[in-house]
């Protein structure tokens, strides 16, 4: 790998999927039930690759484990045992009434000391976990719903407090494994290995910053079928697999023709990041109506892209039948003028339908306030991609915003159900949803992005990948993959500005693969960085 190229992150096989707690326990009973898959063989092959991840990462000292109830606490005892088997030094506290003898030990040395020999005194846990080079988090599973009971919550304060890097198994304790939320103490892990996939819950704040490096393991379950897990990942291979092809023989109207509708009087700007990013998005021709006071700082800033004239007569309607898909709301303001110009965008055409549609910024303002056509009759005519941010998502479902913190993947779901389209819910993470199939979690958005503007190189993006060919959710997941890849390539951190993400575009396009890990264990199938 060369020092000049930042590593593509995260690695992710091209379908990760992201099960919910209870889709993972359907999923277990499947391959147990089903399939034939011995119960112990699983519980091995996890606590087998906790151990050789713990081994790569932290290959030399003691490891400590903190071993709860149930199959959690049983990865973890059989992580201890092999590591016990390969020559390390390590030691387990019990935070449950486990079996004695553990039959999961296969009778090798573990010393144990129960939490009730520790109990309310912080110096003798910290003189248990004290001489760790790192300590392995088996106290609760990713079933535990509402804050941890006082035992196991004592175990997380010391834990939390040990200042001994953490290795969380499947998801930090106390973290829900749904929503993400926390309610009470929560581990603070600086590694999760997850099995068989990312639980979704460890993919969302707050939850997400608990998490620390994100790594999911195959350990043995059957293929998962479409359905079993109601959310994927956005992954490199996943984004790679779905970006436009151009064949060799082709010309600009073959490749897409974007429309971007931006920018009412004096709000040239949003216009030219709208129109900049889709032409880097590869679209072959784009045109930007905007008003006709900003004619000049467009043609001036991207010279490449076709203007018209908002005011002239027709000319909208011409630009709109000759595109292959239209982005709308940038900068458009909501006063009069800019409700008719959204209107006669999501106007039905001559055939009843109309162009592949993104609508974003005022566009969403517009028909939050009803002064719009009704969202789900646009969106059984035509393609159609609506990128809110929470606020907007707000207004757009008459949806407390609390609620929609709360409950991110539902609000998004609901949200495209009801609208028969794709929606784009912005945030930390990003989701897509379409009116059926998986819920697409994006795995490369960054705070670097938190700045005004980006919101517009994401609308040209999304439309330039319509234009192109991409349905809506599709075109939304990508967008995000590609914005938020190209503000890593950058560099910038806080000083990231929307220009920079339009120019490291052509870069986040030409990457290719299914990213880059440096575990070297065949079985990882995601390995995400702490979020940042």
């Amino acid at each position: 790998m060369s020092a000049l190229r930042l590593p593509l992150r995260p690695f992710g096989r091209a379908r990760v999927p992201a099960p919910t707690a209870a889709e993972s326990a359907a999923i277990d009973r499947e391959a147990i039930d089903v399939v034939g898959v011995p119960q112990p063989v699983l519980m091995e092959n996890a606590g087998r690759s906790a151990a050789q991840i713990v081994s790569h990462l932290f290959p030399r000292g003691t490891v400590v484990g903190v071993v709860g109830a149930g199959n959690n606490g049983g990865d973890a005892l059989v992580a201890l045992r092999t590591l016990a088997a390969w020559g390390r030094q390590v030691r387990a506290v019990l935070v449950a009434d486990r079996p004695a003898p553990e039959v999961l030990l296969h009778g090798w040395d573990v010393p144990t000391v129960s939490d009730a020999e520790l109990g309310d005194d912080p110096g003798r846990w910290a003189g248990v976990l004290a001489g760790a080079v790192v300590v392995v988090d088996g106290i609760l599973g990713t079933g535990v719903r509402g804050a941890p009971r006082d035992r196991q919550a004592r175990a997380i304060r010391a834990v939390n407090a040990a200042g001994r890097p953490v290795l969380a198994i499947d998801i930090p304790s106390g973290v829900n494994g749904d929503s993400g939320a926390v309610d009470g103490e929560a581990v603070q892990a600086d590694v999760t290995v997850s099995f068989g996939g990312p639980k979704l819950g460890a993919l969302l704040h707050p939850g997400r910053a608990r998490v620390g490096r994100l790594v999911a393991v195959e350990i043995a379950f059957p293929p998962v079928e479409a359905g079993a897990a109601s959310a994927e990942v956005v992954t490199p291979a996943w984004a790679h697999g779905h970006r436009p092809v151009r064949g060799p023989d082709t010309h600009k109207n073959a490749v897409g023709r974007l429309l971007v509708v931006a920018g009412k009087p004096g709000m040239a700007g949003a216009a030219v990041m709208a129109t900049r990013a889709g032409l880097r998005s590869g679209a072959g021709l784009v045109q930007v109506c905007s008003a006709p006071e900003n004619r000049t700082v467009l043609q001036a800033a991207v010279p490449e892209a076709i203007f018209v004239d908002a005011a002239a007569p027709d000319a909208l309607e011409d630009a709109l039948a000759q595109a292959n898909a239209v982005a709308v709301g940038p900068g458009l303001g909501t006063d009069a003028w800019a409700e008719a110009l959204l209107g006669r965008v999501l106007a039905p055409g001559s055939s009843g339908s109309g162009p592949g549609t993104v609508v974003d910024a005022d566009g969403l303002n517009l028909l939050a306030a009803g002064r719009g056509p009704d969202i789900a009759a646009v969106g059984a005519a035509r393609p159609l991609l609506l990128t809110p941010h929470p606020g907007e998502m707000s207004r757009l479902r008459g949806v407390d915003g609390q609620a929609i913190a709360a409950d991110r993947p539902g609000t998004v779901r609901a949200a495209a159900e009801a609208w028969g389209c794709a929606v784009v819910l912005k945030g930390a993470p990003s989701l897509v949803a379409g009116s059926s199939g998986p819920l697409l979690v994006d795995a490369v958005g960054t705070s670097d992005l938190a700045t005004a503007g980006m919101g517009d190189v994401l609308t040209g993006v999304c439309g330039g990948l319509m234009a192109q060919g991409l349905g809506p959710l599709e075109a939304g997941a990508l967008g995000l993959h590609l914005t938020g890849r190209s503000a890593v390539l950058a560099g910038l951190g806080k000083a990231l500005t929307p220009a920079d993400v339009v120019d490291r575009l052509p870069e986040a396009l030409a990457e290719e693969g299914a990213g880059e890990t440096d575990l070297g264990l065949p079985f990882v199938v995601f390995d995400q960085d702490p979020a940042r």
